[in-house]
């Protein structure tokens, strides 16, 4: 089998659709001897802000001099970023190699219980490859939390972000339904680090309690001071039951990203790895590519992969920041899955001078039309492809002292982003 001929095996799986639960990942497991077991790590769930935590927590425990497996999702360019070994993605022969391993058990475990999803086979690909080589595990969860796939693992620390809306046809209508689906993942004993507010801060304590778990919460337990460096990041002090880590550098830009690296460092404590020494190196070579990235100057082309109105909406005012009053034009794609009215209402909120909409091909037919989206956001759009098209039309309207931000869909980042790698800026 060739590496393209697995990945389009694991396409194939997609095709079989959503299905939630952790029963198929806990045969496929069973199937492998059950490499997660032992494994100490974090498995991360929150809306927004739970890739930027996993890197900087990664980055920290790899600045401890552990030997860590990331699970980031979902990959920007390459399918084979979701596997991680010390910050390196797995090679495509080894990928080839452990979904050839797999495919024995797949017949047997689709009699147990069902034809496994694509998520659940890179689990449990993932844990096959990465269980016999490292010292701790970074998983971000999927999508929700209590029935992702992700959630057959227990690796003593729970992390969740924060809730805001996104998913809602998988994990409910209200925030109190969101926040119950990602507080599911905490497990007897967990230690439990948390970003949440409101009614979902109340749910995930509710969840912590009953589990017998000690919780750290961002604002009581754990302290934030920030100031922002513009383009070069920040500067922040962490703070926390025992610990105390001043004077930090996190390159990172958007002010919600010390936040993120705060809930990091809690997790690192939690987990008995954060020296001060790992805590200092680790934030200050965390690199989280399609955040807020700037690409290229005159004009400033940035990337950002936020998908859903809160982190669209957050991520813009950023920028905004940064950028002041200077122009700004959009190129933005979105996938039917979600709904065009709310993320164009998002979109409004950066003040766009104009709005460039396209079709990013690495979506596979999966994006709205860039037509239909041009018609429903109305004055000073244009739809234009492909999506590099659409970019260069994009700098255009944007001038030498303008912005252009790259938004609305990882596919569409990871594709401009692809690009610009291939193009050597």
């Amino acid at each position: 089998m060739t590496y393209e001929e697995s990945l389009a095996y694991i396409s194939r799986l997609g095709r079989f659709g959503m299905k939630l639960g952790t029963e198929r990942t806990r045969a496929i497991l069973d199937h492998l001897g059950n490499p997660e077991r032992g494994l100490r790590g974090a498995l991360i769930a929150g809306t927004n802000g739970k890739g930027s935590t996993a890197v900087c927590l990664a980055y920290i425990l790899q600045s401890a001099h552990l030997n860590v497996g990331f699970m980031p999702k979902p990959h920007l360019v390459s399918y084979t970023e979701r596997i991680q070994l010390n910050g390196v993605p797995i090679s495509e022969g080894d990928f080839v190699r452990i979904l050839e391993k797999l495919l024995p058990a797949l017949d047997e475990i689709t009699k147990e219980v069902g034809q496994a999803t694509e998520f659940e086979m890179l689990t449990g690909m993932a844990l096959a490859h990465l269980a016999p080589r490292i010292d701790r595990l970074v998983c971000e969860v999927g999508l929700g939390g209590r029935l992702d796939a992700t959630n057959a693992l227990d690796l003593g620390v729970a992390v969740i972000t924060n809730v805001d809306y996104d998913h809602q046809k998988y994990l409910g209508d209200t925030i109190e339904q969101i926040a119950r689906e990602k507080a599911a993942i905490i497990k007897p004993g967990n230690h439990v680090i948390t970003g949440c507010e409101g009614v979902a801060l109340e749910i995930v304590e509710d969840h912590a309690r009953r589990a017998g778990s000690t919780i750290w919460r961002l604002g009581r337990e754990i302290m934030l001071e920030s100031k922002s460096r513009g383009w070069n990041g920040h500067t922040l002090a962490v703070t926390g039951p025992g610990f105390e880590h001043s004077d930090l550098s996190l390159p990172l830009v958007g002010d919600y990203q010390p936040s993120n690296a705060a809930l990091a460092v809690a997790a690192a404590e939690a987990l008995g790895d954060a020296t001060n020494d790992a805590v200092r190196l680790g934030l200050a070579s965390t690199i989280w590519p399609g955040r807020l990235q700037l690409i290229a100057k005159r004009p400033r082309v940035i990337l950002d992969g936020g998908h859903n109105p809160a982190a669209m909406t957050k991520s813009g005012a950023a920028l905004r920041r940064l950028i002041g009053h200077e122009r700004l034009v959009t190129v933005f794609a979105m996938l039917r899955e979600r709904d065009p009215v709310q993320l164009l209402a998002a979109l409004r909120t950066l003040d766009p001078g104009a709005a460039v909409f396209t079709e990013p091909g690495s979506a596979a037919g999966h994006a709205i039309s860039s037509d239909q989206l041009a018609a429903i956001y109305g004055g000073g759009a244009e739809s234009v492809k492909p999506a590099q098209a659409a970019l260069e039309r994009a700098k255009e309207l944007a001038g030498p002292a303008g912005n252009v931000l790259v938004c609305g869909s990882l596919y569409l980042v990871g594709e401009i982003l692809a690009n610009s790698e291939a193009a050597g800026c």
